[in-house]
């Protein structure tokens, strides 16, 4: 600890002299200093995007200990990330002068750890247990299923895994699961129950188990429970919105005792739900602590006006929340730009045009950022920068060539290009498995080895002997059978038909469809990205050409790039431009989030668009396309309602041909029209045969303001715009 504080701590406050404290306290706003001095009771301070959220939990800190109301080791501080912790243990060294040593800083899980490792007896573990991984984590699944002979292909131990991490983010052990509704849920349980008994066994807890095990110990052991409430003067918690159900239950035991607890957070900023978060916690803090006082940071120091106000009516529309109103001393500034293109590929166009323009002007492209809501999106982005030659970084994520599917979906493109090439050849092999060992694999490369040649050759030979026997031999005849016609296929089908047919027959496509973890439905959308990009190709081999170059270009870019990166991946980052694509119903908002929870999912698609505008200092363009493709078919796309929830006074409007237009005070926004197309009031009734550029012929069935259903020769019904549509009659 600092020489200042320790020697001026003593029992009673202590007037703060630090002239670092001071100059920083000097420029504090009303509302921050309030929220820096109200030391003592609950405290909630609702901080919204840019109000200097970090600097207030920081100083409070600080001036807890250089005031001399508690010693570091009586303070507990708690945030979500490593970065976090570290940037506010930095920040209070800073402002006392020095390390602050004793004081309990860290994550939810780093503290819980702390705690454990000293009363590990109690719960019948080792001081030394062992914190398992991901990979440790499912592997120790897979023994339990295999000995209990579940159908592993039916119930995946990355599902079974998840399951139980839900639970324990819920604060549920076993004992406390309620009866499963499903077949999934029944099997979680069984396994649950014996994945627990092993791990007490193996002297190991996974992530999940840190708080639930602290939780156990707390409500299990009084003792230790008094031990740590009186131990806590204060307690300050970071981003208290992103809580989960057992995060919130271990910060409640501990607020016990002077129930000096300081929350800060922003319920408008609450966007992750789907993975255990619940906005809840933060709106019943009154309630969970009555007499608490509620403090609103609501002047920003990011974003100029017409993007706070934009920001601010859109979230308004929120139920759920607290309410607050962003503003800024700042005069001026752009406003909000609504663009309308035809497709994704005009959108892409239409964003790397303006980034060029931009830097021109002399903007640093590590000032611009691209905010997507699906990963799939990013891959337009990327060809179109290439094709520029825009350097650009992909955030949060790897780039879309580099992505586990992508790689395996291009080894089969390349071993039927290629029939040589043996890096692509062991890669698809047994992906998806195909009862080809470890023991075949090793056959295969000695003998490749010695007779110098590839491995899909020595394969071929080795079939035609002994060597190869059982179902190792069988699958590899058969998958040979299959490249041999994909091979003759490339001669006559499009590459992109092509894709769907290899990725289908293959099984990839099924692997993925059959697995039942969070991250396949975004592998899936990613593949059929990738059959999209194919179709843009003339062959099969052009473009495992033109991929090569995109890897390759991919090592050579400078330092300085633009940032593609999803909405939830974009919280706690800022850009002076920021291009928030893709607003259209059924992206933005994504039906997925509709459907699955309704009302709240809505909620909290909202709070993600906020999120998304507020990352912009100076400039916020959105874009939305008439037509997107999506799931390898095209869609006609309406714009999402979070534009027609936007202010006018904020926003600007524009068609493709750069015209002004309103789309939001019409019964239903009003979509871009192309320039080719004539203008003027369309007529239409039901019966009407007409035509639509993407999807061809049709018939209507329906007639909804501006919108048609039609059912089309070769699609299908779709619901499309008036102003996209020609009679044929």
């Amino acid at each position: 600890m600092t020489s200042q504080v320790q020697k001026n701590m003593s029992t009673e406050d202590h007037e703060i002299t630090d002239p670092v404290y001071v100059e920083q306290t000097r420029s504090l706003n009303p509302a921050q200093r309030q929220a820096v001095e109200t030391t003592e009771g609950p405290l909630l301070v609702l901080a919204g995007a840019g109000t200097g959220k970090t600097r207030v939990l920081t100083t409070r800190l600080a001036a807890i200990l250089l005031s001399r109301k508690a010693w570091p080791s009586q303070v507990l501080a708690v945030t979500f990330t490593n970065k976090a912790a570290h940037e506010m243990r930095e920040r209070v060294a800073h402002l006392i002068g020095g390390p602050a040593e004793g004081l309990w800083l860290g994550t939810f899980h780093s503290i819980c750890v702390r705690i454990l490792r000293r009363h590990a007896e109690l719960l019948g573990l080792q001081s030394s247990f062992t914190i398992l991984d991901t990979d440790d984590q499912l592997r120790l699944i897979k023994q339990i299923i295999k000995a209990e002979e579940i159908d592993e292909k039916k119930f995946a131990p990355r599902v079974l895994a998840s399951c139980i991490s839900r639970w324990k983010d819920r604060a549920l052990p076993p004992a406390k699961v309620t009866t499963p509704a499903s077949d999934l849920e029944k099997i979680a349980l069984h396994v649950y129950r014996f994945y627990q008994d092993r791990l007490k066994v193996l002297n190991a807890v996974d992530f999940g188990d840190l708080i639930l095990l602290c939780l156990k110990l707390f409500t299990d052991h009084s003792d230790v429970l008094a031990q740590y409430t009186t131990q806590f003067q204060y307690i300050l918690v970071d981003e208290y919105q992103d809580t989960n159900v057992a995060q919130y239950l271990w910060l409640r035991l501990l607020a016990q005792g002077t129930g000096n607890i300081c929350c800060v957070g922003d319920d408008d900023q609450s966007i992750y739900g789907w993975r255990g978060a619940e906005v809840g916690n933060i709106l019943r803090f009154e309630k969970d602590f009555p007499g608490a006082t509620i403090i609103r940071l609501e002047q920003n120091y990011r974003s100029n006006a017409h993007i706070l106000g934009a920001a601010s009516s859109l979230i308004a529309q929120n139920a759920g929340r607290f309410g607050k109103t962003l503003w800024t001393d700042a005069d001026g500034g752009e406003k909000v730009h609504v663009q309308g293109v035809w497709d994704g590929e005009e959108e892409a166009r239409l964003i790397g045009d303006k980034v060029e323009d931009l830097q021109r002007k002399g903007q640093s492209l590590n000032q611009m950022a691209i905010l997507v809501r699906a990963g799939f999106q990013t891959r337009e982005f990327e060809e179109r920068f290439l094709t520029l030659g825009i350097p650009y970084r992909v955030i949060g994520g790897l780039r879309f060539y580099e992505r586990l599917e992508i790689r395996d979906a291009l080894a089969y493109m390349r071993i039927v290009v290629q029939p040589n090439d043996s890096l692509a050849f062991e890669r698809i092999m047994n992906t998806p498995k195909r009862g080809i060992g470890t023991s075949t694999l090793q056959t295969l490369h000695q003998y490749a080895r010695y007779e110098e040649v590839s491995l899909p050759e020595a394969t071929l030979r080795l079939m035609e002997t002994d060597e190869l026997r059982g179902k190792a031999k069988t699958a590899l005849q058969g998958l040979f059978y299959d490249i041999g016609r994909w091979r003759q296929q490339m001669t006559v089908l499009p590459p992109g038909d092509l894709a769907r047919i290899i990725l289908d027959e293959s099984g990839y496509t099924g692997m993925w469809q059959a697995d039942r973890s969070p991250e396949a439905p975004g592998r899936l959308e990613n593949l059929k990205e990738f059959v999209n990009a194919l179709e843009e190709f003339e062959s099969l081999p052009a473009f495992l050409d033109h991929v090569s170059l995109v890897m390759e270009n991919i090592t050579n870019t400078s330092a300085e790039m633009v940032s593609i990166m999803t909405l939830h991946s974009a919280k706690g980052l800022e850009f002076n431009t920021v291009f928030l694509t893709g607003w259209e119903e059924g992206l933005f908002p994504h039906q997925r989030a509709l459907g699955e929870t309704g009302e709240a999912g809505l909620e909290e698609e909202r709070r993600l668009a906020y999120v998304g505008l507020t990352r912009a200092r100076e400039r916020a363009i959105i874009t939305f396309a008439a037509n997107r493709r999506i799931h390898n078919q095209w869609q006609s796309s309406v714009p999402s309602r979070f534009i027609e929830e936007l202010p006018l006074d904020h926003t600007n409007h524009f068609t493709i041909g750069g015209r002004t237009q309103s789309f939001l005070r019409a019964p239903t926004p009003k979509l871009p029209t192309p320039p080719s197309r004539p203008s003027g009031e369309k007529k239409f009734h039901v019966k009407q045969r007409v035509f639509h550029l993407k999807f061809g012929y049709g018939c209507i069935v329906g007639i909804e303001g501006d919108k048609l259903e039609i059912n089309f020769d070769h699609t299908g019904r779709k619901m499309v715009m008036k102003s996209f549509v020609e009679s044929a009659e």
